[in-house]
């Protein structure tokens, strides 16, 4: 969790979505039971969004906060109950995007399996760009909430309750493939991790159902809750579209024919937009940047009209991202997004050495730079000294502060490492200082 951010799912639009893996694009909806596209959090619970089977439009309804009460379980504290596992450990918590896990129907004598499952969905979801290459810049804490009873609620049919820590269960709102969960629990799970970014709640089911919860306003600052099947192949796509939203502020790219045509002002989010390629281009707006590139859901990047909910008015980059149909790739202005999101709570420089404090010709000073996973280039690392870069240190982690000041410098210096991912992703130099930091000791007698 990077110092003094990290608190960006408190202002977000909420987009809960049941993500399931599909095949075919999310096209315009015929359903006139679809209510309002995300709008914030309900006073007694949360607008959420779901797929009802792997070729069904999305719809949106409201689900309560908390399980209700003929299905909330009584199970109190069992052994093991709040531990903690790291499943990957990177680097101090400060550095990284930490992601916790917190199993849900999973008894004390199944936290193995609780373990082996998370590990999974974490590989599923490392699996999908830009994941794969930045999966260095995150820890994942698993959190044990021990149930008294195996499974959850609501599988395999409606009338199955379970005693579960979480309270998670299918049929929420009488939808068999929306997973709830019980919020003001998996924030008190939550809080057993050292820290909370982002929260994925595991259920023991491989029952085919999720759930994303991006407008919970958490004490702890994480961006989100998303709830998946355990035992489900599929389900770490719920995962990914959900942080699509919560990490990269991506709106969802489908829509709905009851819609009609959006009239309102350009929308904040970068992915859609009222503008034409042409428009874009000739107002240097948006992913404008991208036009014409190839893009790695297929295709290139053009404007294709349909988005955030409308099949007119609003236009998306791609044809068929992960934003629109699951089971896809993020194209280029997703990707971007989504890298810059990681470094909102990632850090690309970090040190042991404090920054408050004068240095001395006796003191070394050591950084950490994240290491990149696969091909590509690694984060640049260069030093200045009073502004001007001493090219000599151009990526070195221990610098010895006696070769930068000599022996009868009476005088006062500023020492400055900078670190910049260099990667090619990132075009948008908004988004570019995201990927971005510094550190500034000041040196000498």
């Amino acid at each position: 969790m990077r110092t003094g951010i990290g608190r960006l799912g408190a202002a977000c639009g909420v987009a809960v979505a049941t993500l399931l893996a599909a095949t075919s694009p999310i096209a315009a909806a015929s359903d006139p039971g679809a209510a309002a596209p995300p709008s914030g959090q309900d006073r007694d619970g949360h607008r959420v969004e779901y797929f009802s089977s792997p070729t069904a439009h999305p719809r949106h309804v409201e689900v309560p906060a908390a399980t209700p009460r003929r299905l909330a379980g009584g199970s109190g504290s069992l052994a093991g109950d709040g531990d903690v596992t790291p499943i990957v450990e990177n680097g101090p918590t400060d550095d990284k995007l930490d992601v916790v896990v917190i199993g849900d129907g999973y008894t004390s004598a199944e936290l193995d399996r609780f373990h082996t499952d998370a590990k999974e969905k974490w590989h599923e979801i490392t699996g999908v760009e830009p994941y794969t290459r930045y999966q260095n810049l995150f820890n994942v804490w698993a959190v044990d909430a021990v149930s008294a009873q195996s499974g959850v609620s609501g599988d395999p049919s409606q009338d199955v309750v379970k005693d579960t820590a979480l309270d998670t269960y299918f049929w929420c709102d009488g939808l068999e493939r929306l997973l709830c969960v019980d919020t003001d629990k998996v924030e008190g799970y939550a809080a057993k991790a050292p820290e909370a970014d982002l929260v994925i709640v595991v259920a023991n089911s491989a029952k085919y159902g999720g759930a994303g919860y991006n407008d919970v306003v958490s004490q702890l600052g994480y961006d989100g809750i998303a709830t998946v099947a355990g035992g489900n192949e599929q389900s770490g796509q719920v995962a990914v579209h959900e942080t699509g939203h919560s990490l990269g502020k991506l709106a969802d790219e489908y829509f709905y024919d009851e819609y009609g045509e959006y009239t309102g002002p350009e929308p904040p989010d970068v992915n859609t937009s009222t503008h034409t390629a042409r428009e874009l281009a000739d107002l240097r707006a948006k992913w404008y940047r991208w036009l014409g590139e190839p893009t790695p859901d297929g295709g290139t990047i053009a404007a294709f009209e349909g988005g955030g909910y409308h099949p007119k008015g609003l236009y998306r980059p791609s044809e068929n991202s992960i934003m629109r149909t699951l089971g896809r790739e993020f194209n280029t202005v997703g990707r971007e997004a989504m890298i810059a999101g990681f470094y909102r709570h990632a850090t690309s420089l970090a040190s042991s050495t404090p920054t408050d404090r004068r240095l001395t010709r006796k003191d070394t000073v050591r950084v950490r730079v994240p290491r990149p996973a696969g091909e590509g280039s690694p984060v640049a690392l260069r030093w200045y000294l009073d502004g001007k870069e001493v090219r000599s240190l151009r990526g070195d982690r221990t610098v010895a502060v006696k070769k930068l000041i000599g022996r009868h410098d009476w005088r006062t210096h500023r020492l400055t490492a900078r670190a910049q991912d260099p990667t090619p992703a990132v075009r948008d130099p908004a988004l570019r200082a995201e990927l971005t930091d510094t550190l500034t000791w000041t040196a000498g007698r």
